[in-house]
């Protein structure tokens, strides 16, 4: 190993020409990603805007934030029990679960579950070819857990923007994630998901209940945490719901309570609000993506996307001969060629050698000043991320207080999604962030535990309560004309 000093005077090279290179066109770059906490306090009071469009009975058709009512009434209160069958459906795996609650020990007692991938082709094909798919997974699990010639209820997780008619009606308004499958927009996937089963004949299945991931993240920690009444889904996409008061949610008749509204923040920007911070590299993305124009806020902060930011960043740095000498290779130029992954790996102050195999994987010739700027761009870009996910998060929780009348908010996100999981810095940022633009708010983040399995499970159960209560409440609306809702 080379002498303690050697290594000091490397550290001080690379620690200089860090330094000039930020002085240099690099930083200009970077700049266009760094957001003033003015800057962001504006955005969150746009998002505040938006949300009262959204919840508004003759605007929410023009908002780009949908705010759709959810129907789901209240969060739970332990007394969830049974067994149940739970669908996870939020990207390129879906999971398929077997759960039982029992009520006194309020907790899971028994989950198994099973992952089937859906292949790329299948997300682009037909809804029929997509949901035969699923139904023919839920039939061979159920063989696997023996539980073939048994009617459980099912709790139906779908982590894509819907209009919720009832409990068991939702309508898709809109794919995202990368999904593309025809005949599925504007129709109820529930029905979708039936007629597959039909179609098979080879199993049934009882009452279904339909629950977005994120208002699924908020009612799973919420039978740990009473106080949960926000849930923050931020991975592959990024969604969130919350508690609003019935008195703001003017598209559903009644006045008193509350009634969870899934925002389906993604779309926030999709009207041209947003246009002020994006940068190129954003528009590229968006202009490259199956759906331009569509969901510019998810385009900017979610996994899907961050990878893919930074490799635009990182080209355009090259071929402006600011890094690797400004010599690019065919795989940097690859759309998607540098995973969302790698920006953790590379941020990791533990796994410092982490840099090298992903450089080299990229089939680049670098240096350790290179390296560096590399995890500059990486830590620019996912710091943006946490700070625009803070801001709408502090939208929500500032109109919450204001819209209950309280000097202050206590309250708890139920919080899911690989990037909110696995980058080292994007909790700490989120959470640092939020304090600074909603002082008035006590927000405790409480990680939803193995979100698409052991929270699908309870979803799946506070949905059969739902669904018993429905029996009632489709009754008693028959009589008095008002929707139900739980």
């Amino acid at each position: 190993a080379p002498p303690a000093s050697s290594q000091l005077s490397g550290s001080l090279h690379v620690a200089s020409v860090t330094l000039a290179l930020l002085a240099s066109p690099v930083q200009a770059y970077l700049d266009l990603f760094c957001l003033s906490q003015e800057k962001l306090r504006q955005v969150s009071g746009q998002l505040k805007k938006d949300m009262v469009r959204g919840l508004g009975k003759h605007t929410h058709h023009k908002a780009p934030v949908k705010m759709l009512p959810s129907f789901v009434r209240a969060t739970p209160d332990g007394t969830e029990k049974g067994d149940f069958l739970a669908l996870d459906l939020g990207g390129t795996n879906f999971r398929v679960l077997h759960v039982r609650v029992v009520e006194d020990l309020q907790k899971v007692l028994k989950m198994d579950s099973q992952i089937c991938a859906i292949p790329k082709e299948m997300m682009l094909g037909t809804g029929q070819q997509l949901f035969d798919h699923i139904a023919k997974c839920l039939s061979d699990f159920l063989v696997s857990q023996d539980l073939k010639g048994q009617t459980l209820p099912l709790g139906f997780t779908f982590s894509f923007p819907c209009e919720q008619k009832e409990i068991d009606k939702s309508i898709l308004i809109r794919w995202t994630k990368g999904f593309n499958c025809s005949g599925v927009e504007g129709e109820d996937v529930v029905k979708l998901l039936k007629e597959a089963i039909h179609r098979r004949g080879d199993f049934d299945i009882g009452s279904v209940a339909m629950v977005n991931d994120t208002v699924g993240t908020m009612m799973s920690c919420g039978y740990r945490d009473q106080s949960c009444e926000i849930g923050m889904i931020i991975g592959t996409g990024t969604n969130a719901c919350y508690m609003e008061e019935m008195k703001n949610v003017k598209r559903v008749e009644g006045e008193d309570g509350r009634m969870c509204i899934n925002t389906e923040w993604g779309g926030f920007g999709d009207d041209g609000s947003l246009r002020g911070i994006q940068t190129e590299f954003d528009l590229e993305v968006d202009k490259t993506s199956i759906n331009p124009g569509v969901h510019t806020f998810e385009k900017m902060i979610s996994g899907m996307y961050l990878g893919e930011i930074v490799r635009l960043l990182l080209l355009k740095l090259t071929e402006d001969k600011l890094l690797f000498e400004g010599q690019t290779s065919e795989t940097l130029r690859t759309p998607e060629s540098f995973l969302t992954k790698f920006i953790s790996e590379v941020e990791d102050e533990l796994s410092e050698e982490g840099k090298q195999p992903i450089l080299s994987q990229l089939n680049l010739k670098w240096n350790e000043v290179d390296a560096h700027v590399v995890r500059l761009v990486c830590d620019t870009v996912s710091s943006r991320s946490a700070r625009l996910c803070a801001a709408a998060l502090a939208a929500i929780a500032n109109h919450m207080r204001v819209s209950r009348k309280l000097d202050r908010l206590k309250t708890t996100v139920g919080v899911d999604g690989t990037v909110y999981r696995k980058h080292p810095n994007f909790s700490e940022e989120l959470q640092e962030t939020v304090r600074l633009l909603a002082p008035k708010c006590d927000i405790t983040f409480l990680v939803s535990e193995d979100g698409s399995g052991k929270g699908a499970a309870m979803v799946t159960a506070v949905a059969h309560v739902c669904v018993l209560m429905l029996t009632f409440l489709g009754w008693w609306g028959h009589t008095t004309g008002s929707p139900p809702t739980v």
